[in-house]
């Protein structure tokens, strides 16, 4: 792999990343595969396992760590109330605990220069150099007395928000003696994994909504409001919640043994994509899962599914899902409401700012409106709608109305 070059002036390395902008990582589309498939197909595994049973994130941390050959990764988050938190990989945990009883949380210059320059919700992936000079590595605190005493050397990270009031970022973090930098092709392995992380975070913050501490992965599954059908090693269904069956009967349906089946122009697509993720197919499991778009006749808006993988929980509370392979998410996008921006994303493979954009003029609103709505400033807004032209191929924004219309909207 190609070593990150490194950068000499604090003006070249402390390059700012707005809301929306372009960034030369995320329209990679060489695939990384740590070495192998077997350690990235486990990390992904081990991922969405974590979101049926939030007890195992440690365990999903430390196989994402183990993926990149380093010694650990965290999650941070920050809601919008001002509380935050974080989980950690078992080999730096003992680092985390002192990171946030020494008040690093507030004083960590890494943190406060990510979040100043966009970098907690853009969705590109950012390294040490991205944010300091070499000089100031030298320097700074961060480095020079919490990283040192940790043995902790450089990290890379992503935004994986799963919800607009919080911010999340997936760090990981390798030792400071036996590892190099953080290579380009290492950030586009990271860009991809914190993808993943963002889709099953997504579904954990549903399960906890649902109380799932009080009343049992199988009754919370039953209060989500996104349909979850949940698929055994022939593709079957096994498990639906109430949000899922009432979805079916337009456009996605359930066959005689019980598989599911798409509406006519979508039904091979659907079917290659649960027998890659319930066969184990590496190509499959490590995809990055773009949604199936199924077209409805009565409803105004498209299904989005999505088919994830999942190994087999042995806690006590998930017990039903033991035959489980996948789980299939039906979400049924609101009308009448700006498109998701995170499934604008998976569809037209935006980065999340640009598709936070794309979302609002695409619903009818001009850029400085979309910018207002966002809280950035027109000229960021148009500069991500310019990205958003030149990845979709349209010239206008009534082109783009005209094509979200077409494939989110209608």
């Amino acid at each position: 792999m190609r070593q990150r070059p490194q950068r000499a002036g604090a003006n070249k390395s402390s390059r700012s990343i707005p809301a929306g902008a372009e960034h030369p990582r995320t329209t990679r589309t060489t695939r990384q595969s740590c070495g192998s498939n077997d350690p990235f197909a486990a990390a992904i595994e081990a991922i969405y396992d974590a979101a049926l049973d939030p007890s195992r994130w440690s365990d999903a941390l430390q196989a994402i760590a183990d993926c990149l050959g380093d010694v650990g990764a965290i999650l941070l988050w920050r809601r919008d109330d001002g509380s935050f938190g974080s989980i950690a990989s078992h080999d730096v945990l003992a680092a985390q605990k002192d990171w946030e009883q020494e008040g690093w949380n507030v004083r960590d210059l890494r943190a406060v220069r990510a979040a100043e320059r966009g970098y907690f919700f853009s969705g590109a992936a950012f390294t040490d150099r991205d944010l300091f000079s070499d000089e100031e590595i030298r320097t700074c605190p961060s480095y020079t007395d919490f990283q040192s005493r940790h043995d902790l050397g450089w990290f890379g990270a992503v935004a994986v928000s799963p919800d607009p009031h919080v911010g999340v970022v997936l760090s990981v973090h390798r030792n400071a003696k036996r590892r190099p930098p953080y290579s380009e092709d290492e950030l586009v392995t990271v860009a991809r994994l914190g993808r993943h992380v963002e889709r099953s975070l997504r579904l954990s913050v549903r399960l906890f909504d649902s109380e799932l501490q009080k009343t049992g992965l199988g009754e919370a599954l039953t209060r989500v409001g996104i349909g979850v059908f949940v698929l055994d090693s022939l593709g079957r269904v096994v498990f639906t919640n109430p949000a899922g069956q009432n979805l079916l009967g337009d456009g996605l349906e359930l066959s005689g043994d019980h598989r599911p089946i798409g509406a006519a122009p979508v039904r091979a697509s659907l079917r290659t994509a649960i027998e890659h993720i319930t066969r184990a197919i590496p190509k499959g499991i490590a995809s990055d899962h773009k949604p199936i778009l199924i077209n409805r006749q009565k409803a105004g808006r498209p299904l989005a599914v999505y088919v994830l993988p999942m190994a087999p929980s042995s806690h006590p509370a998930a017990q039903f899902l033991s035959h489980g392979r996948a789980i299939m998410l039906a979400i049924d996008p609101k009308a009448g409401s700006p498109p998701d921006p995170s499934l604008v994303r998976d569809v037209l493979g935006l980065t999340l700012g640009e598709a936070r954009v794309a979302a609002f003029v695409g619903a009818g609103l001009t850029p400085r409106e979309a910018a207002l709505r966002l809280g950035i400033t027109e000229e960021t807004a148009r500069t991500a709608l310019k990205h958003v032209f030149s990845k979709t191929g349209v010239s206008r924004q009534s082109e783009l109305v005209a094509l979200l219309s077409k494939m989110l909207l209608h």
